[in-house]
């Protein structure tokens, strides 16, 4: 690409008349007359003196030497040098008189007057005017300002005229051969800084950092994108909702709360369509507002979700293709819909106990998700289908094809049928929500020896114990969080502790305040530890385990915060007694529980007021125990050592309780 000159005036060639009042700038300093004068040389019969021109290259200038005045010149043109003009500055003394200090002094920024190009009003150039952008270039939504090169490009671009603008110039820069460069900005690529990305942006962005791997439903960004930039499809309610989720994980300060209004207005507005994208719309304010304390606004929101959904029937098998426009992963997105929206629906009735699990009664066919990375490769475009007039034609490869699905019947006959046929995370979180809404049908239980406590706990050791090796742990091959299966997990280890801990012997009552997931269940104490005790302490000490794996604890969805809550109390309840063995490592989980919902806490509101209430307790508790240590008898059978050791603890534990500095105990990686 054959670089420009700085100045909006092009250098005339060799060829093109000159004007005779003009000097050049090289190191010769003559004058040079008008063609029609006589001069005063004694070379009389010399012809007429060579055409003058305006300016020199730079190189001629730094060597002093002629330059003819071509673009390029033709000493650069024998040399390879860059040939580089930049404008006279001779004679110029507007700028110079009223923004230097000295008068008398030059300074590098007197440049010539900027003319009202385009090219000259970037802000970067020297001397230059400041360029007022458009209104829609800084207000338009774009969702995904840098993309990797593989992904489409954004359909809210900037405005082009701006692409070409040259950013800088270094007059100062010295070439390899010792003269000065001026060094300018021809690719648009390079020479054009990143503008700062804006509050929607980062939100966007913050939605699928954060959010969509602990409940992905919605399509991977690419294939959104992709989407967006066709225009066929109304996403206005969906990408508002995304946009009001990401507020929740950056500094959106008021901008929050007019993404919530902005979303729910969009959602209810008449000209919206009741289709997938409404639901999952739905479905993500939900979880926002759930996560936010406004439990009774999210369940209206639910109702309405719900409604939506069926009326759709997006519970029926055939929806995903009718609606996927034959694109695989648009149909997985409808599948994920359906059973994320399941599976939301029994963790708010799980975990709040007011609501009763509605979808767990309805009728669905619809085929299972597939693996996380399936889903987030997907399929591309095929290139050879990709210029034709049917964009619903995709072609499969081996290592991005979405597999054949599955169904529920699939699940529950792998034993018997005897096929090894892998099932995905996403899988055995519905069959983790599925024994929840089970046991959520099961009468009150009222004695231990309940057959349908029996029935529902042989549900829960079958999921565990049937567990492929690859799925007994949180993590998948590339030793990453697998969400899918820590959610199953925790789930699984909620529904153990609501199933035991009403006939555990374990009094409650010490926790009776810690009500920011659920209203308090008393539970009556007794005088040994029975089977229910130890199903409740097991489970209790499994989720508080699950808070150590090393992945940031901002990656998990929102309802382990009220897991971690159940766990607490768990704890609190078995602290509470009058005395206990393993009372230190009993503290350890505490301070584990205390710090992960103050991690939490930076995000989830219900987190914060879980963890000043699990925290609360936690004082009292021990200020109860400080009180029994008065008594002499609470130091029979202890020798000399082990008081001392017990005394250095809890005065420990307790400066941790009263300061805030214990929520940094629970480390996270980065």
């Amino acid at each position: 690409m054959e670089m420009e000159p700085f100045s909006p005036e092009v250098p005339p060639s060799a060829s093109s008349g000159a004007s005779p009042t003009h000097s050049n700038e090289d190191g010769a300093g003559t004058a040079t007359k008008s063609p029609g004068t006589s001069g005063t040389t004694d070379n009389r019969n010399a012809g007429p003196p060579p055409p003058s021109v305006p300016a020199a290259c730079l190189a001629c200038r730094s060597k002093h030497l002629k330059c003819d005045g071509s673009t390029p010149c033709s000493r650069c043109t024998a040399s390879s040098s860059e040939c580089v003009y930049v404008a006279s500055r001779r004679g110029y003394k507007g700028p110079r008189r009223n923004t230097a200090a000295n008068p008398n002094k030059r300074h590098a920024s007197s440049s010539p007057p900027a003319s009202t190009g385009t090219a000259d009003n970037c802000p970067m150039l020297l001397g230059a005017t400041p360029v007022s952008l458009p209104a829609s270039t800084i207000s338009a939504f774009s969702p995904a300002i840098v993309l990797p090169d593989t992904q489409p490009p954004s359909p809210f671009t900037t405005n082009p005229s701006l692409s070409n603008i040259q950013l800088y110039r270094n007059p100062f820069a010295t070439a390899v051969n010792g003269s000065r460069n001026l060094t300018l900005a021809t690719n648009p690529a390079h020479a054009t800084a990143p503008p700062a990305s804006s509050l929607p942006e980062r939100c966007f962005d913050a939605f699928y950092h954060y959010f969509h791997a602990g409940h992905p439903f919605v399509l991977p960004k690419e294939a959104l994108l992709r989407i967006m930039k066709d225009g066929t499809t109304k996403l206005d309610a969906l990408i508002a909702a995304m946009r009001y989720i990401g507020s929740l994980y950056v500094d959106a300060g008021p901008a929050r709360a007019h993404y919530l209004d902005e979303a729910i207005r969009l959602c209810y507005q008449p000209t919206t369509p009741k289709d997938g994208f409404l639901v999952q719309a739905l479905l993500a304010i939900i979880v926002g507002l759930d996560g936010s304390c406004e439990q009774e606004r999210a369940r209206e929101l639910l109702s309405d979700c719900e409604r939506i959904a069926l009326e759709i029937n997006l519970n029926t098998r055939p929806f995903a293709a009718m609606h996927g426009r034959g694109n695989p992963v648009l149909e997985e997105s409808w599948r994920r819909t359906w059973w994320d929206l399941y599976v939301c629906d029994g963790m708010i009735a799980g975990v709040h106990r007011v609501t009763n699990f509605l979808l767990f009664d309805i009728a669905a066919d619809v085929a299972l998700p597939c693996e996380e990375h399936q889903y987030l490769s997907g399929v591309r475009p095929s290139p050879d289908v990709a210029s034709q007039s049917q964009p619903s034609r995709y072609s499969r490869t081996a290592e991005q094809e979405i597999p054949q699905p599955m169904y529920i019947e699939d699940f529950d006959d792998q034993l018997f049928s005897g096929e090894e046929r892998p099932f995905s995370s996403f899988a055995y979180r519905i069959a983790a929500a599925r024994n929840l809404g089970r046991f959520m049908r099961t009468p009150t239980t009222i004695f231990p020896g309940d057959e349908n406590v029996a029935k529902v706990e042989a549900l829960l050791t079958n999921w565990r114990i049937h567990l492929p090796e690859s799925k007994r742990y949180n993590i998948n091959k590339n030793c990453q969080l697998d969400e899918m299966m820590f959610q199953a997990h925790f789930i699984t280890f909620a529904c153990t502790i609501m199933l035991h801990q009403p006939l555990s012997q374990l009094d409650s009552s010490p926790a009776r305040s810690v009500t920011s997931c659920a209203p308090h269940r008393q539970v009556a104490s007794g005088q040994d530890f029975n089977t229910h005790t130890q199903f409740t302490i097991t489970a209790a000490y499994e989720i508080s385990k699950m808070i150590t794996q090393p992945v940031p604890l901002l990656s998990h969805t929102h309802f382990f915060t009220c897991v971690v809550t159940l766990s607490s109390i768990v704890h609190l309840s078995k602290w509470a007694l009058y005395f206990i063995q393993d009372e230190d490592d009993l503290r350890q989980q505490i301070r584990l529980n205390i710090g992960a919902l103050g991690k939490l806490s930076n995000v989830w509101k219900a987190a914060n007021t879980a963890c000043v209430q699990v925290k609360g307790v936690a004082q009292e508790i021990y200020r109860a125990k400080k009180a029994q240590q008065i008594n002499p008898a609470f130091w029979v059978g202890f020798t000399q050592e082990q008081m001392i050791t017990s005394l250095n603890a809890d005065e420990g534990i307790m400066s941790e309780f009263d300061g805030m500095g214990m929520l940094s105990q629970v480390t996270t990686a980065p």
